[in-house]
């Protein structure tokens, strides 16, 4: 059965001059973060991807809508949820002005230049985020974006109305072009598997290291055996473990513990796994490349882990 929530705050607020609803289409149960209306505001959507410099943006005024959705336990990666909102966009009628994807984007830099709410209402993964911002041909401008913590998918949604005022939104949890990894069996598996073969890099998420801890709690995790069997089945790939902490602590004891959390599942992936030594690399960076914040204990959760890289 379709449910569908009808977003009536802003259409009640701004009267007979708000537009048809527009209709957002979900795989799955969606819960509504936040939802902010400003009138006569004024926002900054980025144009381009970060240039070493700056993030040059386009500022528009008019009614500001923003919202956020959080889709839990969701088995799909950010590419797979962001497709689908991208083309329902289009078939609504905005053309596509501008869109990247996290490194490409430019990381930190693009994310906080961003028009991007905070935790815990949105979270977005530095490493794992899709950002768009299209305009309609009756000068309503929206930006996308759509980025996952270990056990969720994140989707924020800022409209200006140029204008008019923004549509309203009506959510549905109809599918609408949304598609699983084929032969997957558990999602954690899934979101990494898609999420290494289509950008080279993925995280181990169901790992969890406690603050100042290289123990690694349990070497039968579905991602390292997800991870072994890719190796096997492509023999001329190697990887690189890219351990990862929280903010706590000094810069070098980071670094060296985020070494020790690579050490500790490049052991576990060739003791349990099988894996060859000479496929496996580790290394550590530290708590500098955070992908949430670190002000809360779920930021600090996400961001000690370890990451997978496909080298060259």
């Amino acid at each position: 059965m379709t449910v569908r929530i009808a977003l009536l705050a802003l259409a009640l607020a701004l009267g007979p001059n708000a537009a048809a609803a527009l209709t957002l289409a979900f795989p799955g149960p969606v819960t509504k973060t936040v939802e902010r209306a400003t009138p006569g505001g004024r926002v900054n959507l980025p144009v381009a991807a970060f240039d070493g410099d700056t993030v040059r943006t386009r500022t528009i005024e008019g009614q500001v809508m923003r919202q956020a959705w959080r889709l839990p336990e969701i088995p799909l990666t950010t590419i797979q949820i962001a497709a689908p909102l991208r083309q329902q966009l289009q078939d609504e009628g905005f053309d596509v002005i501008f869109e990247c994807r996290d490194v490409v984007c430019g990381g930190y830099d693009f994310r906080f230049k961003a028009d991007v709410l905070g935790e815990p209402e949105m979270h977005v993964d530095l490493g794992d985020f899709h950002y768009l911002m299209a305009e309609s041909d009756t000068g309503e401008a929206v930006s996308l974006m759509v980025s996952r913590s270990p056990g969720a998918g994140f989707v924020q949604l800022t409209q200006v109305g140029g204008a008019a005022a923004p549509k309203p939104i009506v959510t549905s949890t109809k599918s609408a072009g949304f598609a699983l990894t084929p032969g997957v069996g558990l999602p954690v598996e899934g979101v990494f598997l898609t999420g290494l073969s289509e950008t080279g890099r993925a995280p181990l998420d169901d790992l969890q290291f406690a603050t100042g801890s290289a123990d690694l709690e349990r070497s039968d995790a579905p991602s390292l055996g997800a991870l072994a069997t890719f190796l096997t089945e492509h023999p001329g790939r190697n990887v690189t473990l890219v351990g990862h902490t929280d903010a706590e602590g000094s810069p070098a004891g980071n670094i060296n513990l985020s070494r020790r959390r690579a050490d500790s599942v490049r052991r576990a992936l060739i003791r349990d796994h099988g894996v060859s030594a000479a496929r496996l690399t580790s290394e550590g960076v530290g708590h500098l490349s955070p992908r949430a914040s670190n002000d809360s204990e779920d930021g600090r959760l996400a961001n000690r882990r370890v990451e997978v890289i496909l080298n060259e």
